[in-house]
């Protein structure tokens, strides 16, 4: 004979190894298969509740399905219970045994005891398959007029069930609904809303038709808030009356008042008084608070109205617990568009939350900070954003960067304050900014001839300074390649009104210093790519360094990169004096698109500020981080 479930338990944890577990397990399993063979029917129920915890240990029970259907055809009580309990944790609607079980469900249902009566509605709105509701779905509409409170609760959520499996049959349970939200009792008044929410979801044409249950639903809700409601004391859990039954009322609200100014009108002041006499002390009071939020934002709301449920967010922002928090962020990142300026106001808390120590609510708070940038504020919330970059965490960079790149490059106000901002991303982050991004930067660059001067020196210069970043030393090097001729000629002028001249020689240097040490050496071969298409571009920008180009470029004949071969070949073959005629058309700038040339809008001050009067000065003063725009007016 098998044991009893404690001594079984009690052998699983005595195990040391997973093979011990396994042997224990299937030792039972075979003295529980036949105990079956036998019909053994004295221990079946203790048989299929040790089946129970081995299928929680995640071993197969399959052979104990068909003794699951024979517990439930007990006249016994707790043989049934222990049978219902096995079919609704071991079978499931796909089990192809389940059809028969059909017939005993359908005869528990019409069971004289209440319990038996529950227990069939509970596997019912668990496991019942499309044909086992659309069999049974007149007996549960039979159940819900039921005098017993407890039966209609059961009978009302098994309805949900039916009303999901079967959509057809829907309109069965519409005229239903009503005396489950005039119920007095707190289990079936919350099975109502549930069974009325599901309707609603599924078919939103329904909506119209339910709005005059809103007297109804506040009048309950109201009850609740202001002097509790029947046993209140029954119901009460931190000092809040029945905090389950508010926050689907509150729900449901949400979903009837969405769209209508009038059934709006109704709740306003209920959702008020929600929003003002609740405590936030307890998550219990923050449960009811949450809701009240979705609600007052998914309604036609009154503007005074969403600014309570924002601030209620604000206040979620302070908290200390990491979970209310991110809440908040999240509901805030959902609502941000129904009421920008009164999200606008928690700015600055929500700009504290991106130092926070998790990483999920800096994640999120960056989400909420993206969706609060506009025209208006873009310079000021960049700033913020680059101040969080500049002590950011690894693995919060990546992400960080790409919104900043994405919201200068829909709201910036011009293309040199653009620019700007761009080049300091990628002096903090340029490791993370994404290849698309650089790309976007080489074609801003391209499309503002006004600024080829002024990018290509910065860019010079802070390339001495640092060469550690990926995406500045990419962007950099082509720049060099297609605008060089702007930092020799000498025609950019500085600030203090003298010529910015570079030698020739020494953007060479700067060149030999990245193919030393690029900031990626598992990504040199596309570095030295780059640096091959520049220095072949500079044959007709720096034409005296021919002879220096020529040397370096064959350094990437032995490449192992054989694309780096092919192009460096190519590229000396150019050098020859057989291309003399056409090497000028050849490796002229790149041309531009219409589409970014007509995308073109405000430059912006195009003179040279923050760079130093020389290339002997160094870059140490060309670019503060934290400026507003690198000496652009603002």
């Amino acid at each position: 004979m098998s044991i009893k479930l404690r001594e079984l338990i009690r052998s699983i944890r005595a195990c040391k190894t997973a093979a011990e577990e396994r042997a224990v397990v299937a030792r039972e399993c075979a003295l529980i298969r036949t105990a079956f063979k036998d019909d053994d029917t004295q221990f079946r129920h203790r048989n299929i509740a040790k089946l129970l915890f081995i299928h929680m240990m995640g071993y197969p029970t399959h052979f104990g399905h068909i003794e699951c259907l024979k517990l439930i055809a007990s006249n016994k009580f707790p043989e049934k219970r222990v049978g219902y309990l096995g079919l609704t944790q071991l079978l499931d609607e796909n089990t192809e045994v389940i059809m028969l079980v059909t017939n005993s469900i359908k005869n528990d249902m019409g069971h004289n005891n209440q319990y038996v009566n529950g227990l069939a509605l509970c596997a019912l709105g668990n496991i019942a398959s499309s044909e086992m509701c659309r069999d049974l779905a007149r007996e549960v509409e039979m159940m819900m007029n039921s005098t017993n409170p407890y039966i209609r609760k059961k009978a009302a959520l098994c309805a949900m069930r039916v009303v999901r499996k079967v959509e057809e049959i829907e309109d069965k349970f519409n005229g239903r609904v009503a005396p489950l939200l005039e119920d007095r009792n707190h289990g079936v008044l919350i099975s109502g809303c549930c069974l009325l929410t599901t309707l609603l979801e599924m078919n939103p044409d329904y909506v119209r038709d339910f709005r005059r249950h809103i007297p109804l639903l506040v009048r309950a809700l109201k009850n609740m808030v202001q002097s509790g409601y029947g046993s209140a004391a029954e119901y009460d859990i931190a000092g809040i009356t029945d905090p389950f039954l508010q926050a689907r009322l509150l729900r449901l609200l949400g979903l009837l008042g969405a769209g209508s100014v009038d059934a709006s009108d109704e709740m306003s002041d209920i959702l008020a008084q929600v929003a003002t006499n609740t405590e936030g002390a307890k998550n219990t009071g923050n449960a009811i608070l949450y809701e009240c939020v979705l609600a007052i934002m998914s309604i036609e709301a009154e503007s005074s109205l969403r600014v309570l449920a924002i601030n209620i967010l604000g206040r979620f922002l302070l908290s200390r617990d990491n979970n209310i928090r991110y809440v908040a962020l999240s509901t805030l990142q959902r609502v941000v568009n129904v009421d920008v300026k009164a999200v606008q106001r928690h700015r600055t808390t929500i700009i504290e939350c991106l130092k926070d120590s998790d990483i999920s609510i800096r994640k999120r708070t960056l989400d909420v900070a993206y969706a609060l940038i506009n025209e208006e504020n873009i310079k000021g919330m960049i700033k913020e954003l680059l101040n969080c970059l500049l002590v950011a965490e690894t693995d919060f960079k990546e992400d960080l960067c790409s919104k900043i790149c994405m919201a200068v490059e829909r709201y910036s106000p011009d293309r040199r304050w653009q620019l700007d901002t761009l080049i300091k991303v990628m002096c903090l982050g340029g490791n993370f900014v994404k290849e698309a991004q650089r790309e976007h930067f080489c074609q801003v660059v391209a499309s503002t001839p006004e600024l080829h001067s002024y990018t290509v020196i910065k860019l010079y210069f802070n390339m001495k300074d640092s060469l550690s970043q990926e995406a500045l030393v990419h962007v950099g090097v082509w720049c060099l390649g297609e605008f060089g001729d702007h930092l020799v000629s000498g025609r950019a002028v500085g600030p203090n009104k003298e010529p910015i001249r570079v030698a020739p020689s020494d953007i060479l240097d700067l060149l030999q210093d990245v193919v030393r040490k690029p900031p990626n050496p598992d990504k040199a071969y596309a570095i030295h790519s780059l640096v091959a298409a520049a220095l072949i571009k500079l044959v007709t920008r720096c034409p005296s360094e021919i002879e220096r180009i020529r040397k370096a470029l064959r350094r990437f004949e032995c490449s192992l990169s054989v694309d780096l071969q092919q192009r460096s070949c190519e590229f000396l073959e150019l050098l020859e004096s057989d291309w003399s005629s056409s090497r000028a058309g050849i490796l002229d700038r790149m041309p531009v698109s219409d589409r970014d040339i007509a995308g073109t809008g405000a430059i912006g001050d195009s003179s040279i500020g923050g760079v130093p009067p020389s290339a002997g000065g160094g870059g140490g003063d060309l670019l503060d981080l934290l400026d507003d725009g690198g000496g652009a007016p603002a």
